[in-house]
């Protein structure tokens, strides 16, 4: 029996058919081939995106392999890694991770099981399987042990085969990942079954129904790409495909930018003069952040009202003199004027700092178009394109058009962003849902009542910042002290000594010849 055909390229019809249980990968053959031996075999039983008890069995194997490897680590090794073919490389490089014999061996086995993995028969293939196999397990191995060899050596063929595509579409030029993802998607259409009768944009499909979606006709029109899913069914190999990927392109991480890339977040603690920055700094914080509020407000001025350029070039030319890394909050970049903003960053640059933090949000508390906060974005990238760009939206910080974060951070980052920001979200799973469609590395503020530092590592947060926290806190603390005297409570005066800041502050200043 033929069964009809249903094709979407809508995006949200896209998105809700990847979300519907009731649509699955097409089945394997029914005749699995034998055990370990076969292309048939290793198709039947690989995790694949379904659902239902063998589903979340096979996908808790693979998730357990991921939680081995930090991405970071696999930028690393594939970026040092020796020349070659980029199958090879992706496959060697996690087969080394998971500490699998003979990488190298096992690599090339990967990438003839690739061939024909996603449809069709090869003798060979079915050869490289069962040295696989061999390789992998003992001799008389039971069907739990066999089954997790067969997820692993999964694995192995879809990043050998997605990533090696999304490398060889941006390999060409200089386009953010990101760009290229939604722009040139490695797998351009998905094609599922239904195991059950569903309906998906008011269209009935009745079981055995074959759906086709097209991913890079839905991309187009809307700019969360969906290439590896979409939440709830995302791809678990996400993180590690793109950390692959950006290693094997090669492009250039400044040292701020590699704090992003790390195993655990960065944590930055924002200044808001020299003394406060170079305090931090002595502490071991890897870089200094500064906090607009802390600017404007110590020269009596709004915060957020575009009123204090000059000050915070003036402040960054100070921390400059410093030998820490550091970042500018620069509100919306002080100007509606992309080429403008482009300048600051400029001066901003060339007074030693290693990133900007550029807002959407407008004087008056709304938002800025997304598109001309994308243009400023690019025109920096463009201007200074070693400057870390941390695009921030207010959504949350305003509380309103909350429903447009993820299209907005996919606009900024595909426009050029490095990072980006959203301060006043600490919704555990909102956070995981943009991370789970994010590129760049998602930037938090630290929230008292919100996750602690552990919990935002563990969603995917590369970079949590304190804000204005810390010049509320010594505001506080200098009002209670005084207070406290006047009125003659006892008071905690523990604090640095008069010598120990001018060796912290003065010091460091005097040493750069100023």
């Amino acid at each position: 029996m033929t069964h009809p055909t249903h094709e979407f390229d809508r995006y949200a019809d896209v998105r809700t058919a990847l979300a519907d249980p009731a649509l699955v990968p097409e089945p394997p053959e029914a005749d699995g081939g034998p055990v370990g031996a076969s292309m048939a075999w290793l198709r039947a039983a690989v995790v694949r995106f379904s659902s239902g008890e063998t589903h979340r069995r096979r996908r808790a194997i693979v998730e357990a392999e991921l939680a081995r490897l930090q991405p970071a680590t696999l930028r690393q090794a594939v970026t040092a890694g020796t020349e070659g073919e980029i199958r090879v490389r992706v496959v060697q490089a996690l087969a080394e991770a998971l500490g699998m014999p003979e990488p190298t061996v096992a690599a090339k086995a990967v990438n003839v099981v690739a061939e024909a993995y996603f449809g069709g028969e090869d003798p060979a293939a079915d050869e490289a399987v069962t040295r696989l196999v061999t390789q992998l397990v003992s001799e008389n191995a039971d069907g739990a042990a066999l089954e997790v060899v067969a997820n692993r050596i999964g694995l192995l063929v879809q990043a050998c085969a997605a990533t090696a595509a999304l490398v060889e579409a941006a390999a060409d030029g200089d386009a953010p990942l990101a760009r290229v993802l939604r722009e040139t998607p490695p797998v351009r259409t998905m094609r599922r079954v239904a195991v059950r009768a569903t309906r998906v944009a008011g269209r009935d499909i009745a079981e055995g129904d074959v759906v086709l979606l097209d991913l890079a006709a839905a991309q187009r029109t809307h700019p969360v790409p969906l290439t590896f899913g979409a939440p709830p069914r995302v791809c678990p190999g996400r993180a590690h495909a793109l950390a692959l990927a950006d290693g094997l392109l090669q492009r250039p991480l400044t040292p701020f930018a590699h704090l992003h890339h790390r195993a655990t977040p960065l944590l930055l603690p924002n200044a808001w003069d020299y003394a406060s920055a170079a305090a931090l700094a002595a502490q071991g914080f890897d870089a200094i952040g500064t906090t607009s509020l802390g600017v404007a407000a110590a020269l009596g001025l709004p915060d957020g009202a575009a009123a204090t350029a000059e000050a915070t070039v003036a402040l960054a030319r100070h921390l400059g003199q410093g030998i820490f890394l550091f970042t500018v909050d620069a509100e919306g970049g002080f100007s509606d004027d992309p080429q403008e903003v482009a300048k600051l960053a400029r001066r901003l640059h060339d007074a030693g700092a290693a990133g900007i933090n550029l807002e959407d949000g407008r004087p008056g508390g709304i938002l800025s178009s997304v598109d001309l906060h994308a243009a400023k974005i690019a025109a920096v990238k463009a201007a200074v394109p070693g400057l870390f760009v941390n695009a921030r939206t207010d959504t949350h910080w305003l509380g309103h058009q909350e429903e447009e974060t993820a299209e907005r951070l996919a606009v900024y980052e595909q426009a050029g962003a490095d990072g980006v920001f959203v301060p006043g979200l600490s919704d555990r799973e909102q956070i995981a849902a943009l991370t789970a469609t994010l590129v760049v590395p998602l930037n938090i503020l630290y929230a008292p009542t919100g996750p602690n530092l552990t919990e935002l590592a563990a969603l995917g947060v590369r970079r949590i910042s304190l804000g204005s926290l810390l010049y509320r806190r010594a505001l506080a603390a200098a009002v209670t002290t005084a207070t406290d005297i006047r009125d003659g409570r006892p008071t905690d005066l523990s604090a640095p000594s008069y010598a120990e800041v001018q060796a912290t502050s003065v010091l460091r200043a005097a040493d750069s010849g100023n």
